[in-house]
């Protein structure tokens, strides 16, 4: 694929940021790190992170406002764009040399999600979309969501909070209704791989709550480029801010929300 200068800025900025996190990861223990709630925590690797990502797009647009996970809203002056930055997506995964994790990085321009980028640096891989333009693993391979038409054979991933979240209660209902109509539950500890993941077909399907837009839109783009439909629990169509996602290919979608859709 060709990518637009657009995409390529938020690639640079994706990638120098990886690396970064790599020099980090084999040496977790030696992170200075703080609690900053609830499952939730943020290390010097994370804050470096974002700071490279911020200062190598606001070299590049430096009108475009940006929402970050760490270093929350930065105003722009365009009226128009905001880069939208998970700097490390699976922080916790990180802090435990778990390899799943990953720089995201959405463009949106007025509502919409126009281009994405999600990069795992340990796996060294690379996702990117823009609107229109597909959804492509590192420039070589376009990606479909899966097409399996029924629960039964499904692989369907979710994120089940472990620490007094207001979601708990309901996601263990939704797990226990969901479970035993798949082949397999799958949960990561990252959102935007799941996504990215659910683009690839490596996973058929995908709910969860509780989320923050930083989590959501990166992915958000790169499902439905990838043919998949993405709403929140009742079936309308998906926000990044609304803090739902159930996603899969339209038959899995709409069996999903089948499922889903009475448990209270």
């Amino acid at each position: 694929m060709a990518r637009s200068a657009l995409l390529n800025v938020m690639v640079n900025a994706a990638i120098k940021a990886g690396k970064s996190l790599s020099r980090d990861f084999n040496e977790v223990e030696n992170l200075q790190v703080s609690r900053k709630g609830p499952a939730d925590f943020v290390s010097k690797a994370d804050l470096r992170a974002e700071q490279i990502v911020y200062d190598e797009l606001r070299k590049a647009r430096p009108t475009y406002a940006f929402l970050m996970e760490e270093g929350g809203e930065v105003a722009g002056t365009d009226g128009q764009h905001t880069w939208i930055v998970d700097p490390l997506d699976g922080t916790t995964n990180f802090l435990h040399s778990i390899p799943l994790f990953a720089v995201a990085i959405a463009l949106q321009r007025g509502d919409e999600i126009v281009a994405s980028v999600i990069y795992n640096p340990i796996m060294d891989e690379l996702y990117t979309a823009e609107k229109g333009g597909g959804t492509w693993l590192a420039d070589r391979k376009r990606l479909r969501v899966a097409n399996r038409r029924h629960l039964s054979e499904a692989v369907i991933c979710t994120g089940i909070k472990t620490q007094g979240t207001s979601n708990d209660a309901l996601q263990l209902r939704q797990l226990a209704a969901v479970t035993p109509a798949v082949a397999g539950i799958r949960r990561s500890g990252s959102i935007c791989l799941d996504m990215a993941w659910l683009a690839a077909g490596r996973y058929d399907g995908l709910w969860e709550a509780g989320l923050k837009p930083w989590d959501v839109a990166p992915g958000f783009l790169m499902v439905k480029e990838a043919g998949g439909l993405v709403s929140d629990y009742a079936g309308q169509p998906g926000s990044i801010w609304n803090g739902q996602i159930v996603a899969g290919n339209e038959a899995l979608h709409g069996a999903l929300l089948k499922t889903l859709k009475p448990i209270q």
